[in-house]
């Protein structure tokens, strides 16, 4: 990877020229979009159920896991009045 002062990386970028080739792709990262792996225990008709829907819709479990839990989130988030602070505690 070529070393390139920020003036010229900005002007090949506003041109529309690729600039990829100067960036170190594999350092990058996407705040708060990092996983971390938990473990959750559910009940065994839990599990079948889940099994059942994610064959239905042609997914993995821990897919439709994420997908659920995320909507979920985003819902419960509109929902929430303006003065209350996102730091997981209600």
């Amino acid at each position: 990877m070529k070393a390139m002062k920020t003036e010229e990386f900005d002007k090949k970028f506003d041109r529309g020229e690729s600039v990829i080739e100067h960036l170190d792709i594999e350092k990058t990262r996407r705040p708060n979009l990092e996983t971390k792996r938990v473990n959750v225990d559910f009940p065994q008709w839990v599990i079948e159920a889940l099994n059942r829907e994610a064959r239905r819709l042609g997914v993995t479990r821990q897919a439709l896991i994420k997908v659920w839990i995320a909507e979920r989130l985003l819902l419960s988030s509109q929902h929430k009045s303006p003065d209350r602070h996102h730091d997981g505690v209600s």
